[in-house]
């Protein structure tokens, strides 16, 4: 049986292209009532076809709100691909991601942070100094299973250059758990 938040987000889309705006049942806006962030990632036979979200709730936005706008922004304004079009909604999977509260992971030196990683969890990297910011959901580490590649890729990702997160004192890493729901 597919989860709720994942039928949502298939719904939202199917409206969407139905020049419709889907509004979900009460039911399912009291049980994702709480203020949580998503990320919603759509994949193409088995490749990735848009992924986008947020890392903390935003204020006043209920996780069902969240879960739907992610949606519509994973396939539509992931500047990675082109928007998403009518005829390919029967041929994509929908994944929704609900992330735990993030919590700060201290280190001094490479090593000890690649011990603190743990591949069940995602993780955040953000350079104090200019803001700038990535992430990877626990499913990365299916596909970048060493840790030095897997954080070299997110400091590109962040538009650092590849090892600019083994800097304690310029960068923050940050982990968090996901309940992880798809097709």
């Amino acid at each position: 049986m597919t989860h709720q938040l994942v039928e949502l987000a298939r719904k939202t889309l199917e409206s969407y292209f139905q020049g419709e705006d889907f509004n979900p049942s009460k039911n399912i806006k009291e049980e994702y009532s709480e203020e949580k962030s998503s990320f919603v990632t759509i994949t193409k036979k088995e490749e990735l076809r848009g992924c986008i979200g947020s890392l903390e709730p935003i204020r006043g936005r209920p996780l069902w709100r969240d879960v739907q706008e992610n949606t519509l922004k994973a396939a539509f304004s992931d500047p990675r691909f082109p928007p998403l079009v009518k005829e390919e909604l029967s041929n994509v999977k929908i994944e929704v991601s609900v992330l735990g509260k993030p919590r700060e992971v201290k280190f001094s030196s490479e090593e000890e942070l690649l011990k603190k990683l743990d591949k069940k969890q995602g993780v955040i990297l953000i350079n104090k100094y200019t803001g700038q910011t990535s992430t990877f959901l626990p499913s990365v580490w299916e596909h970048l299973t060493n840790k030095k590649g897997f954080m070299n890729n997110l400091s590109v990702k962040a538009g650092l250059p590849p090892e600019k997160w083994k800097d304690p004192q310029e960068m923050r890493v940050l982990v968090y758990n996901v309940e992880k729901y798809k097709e």
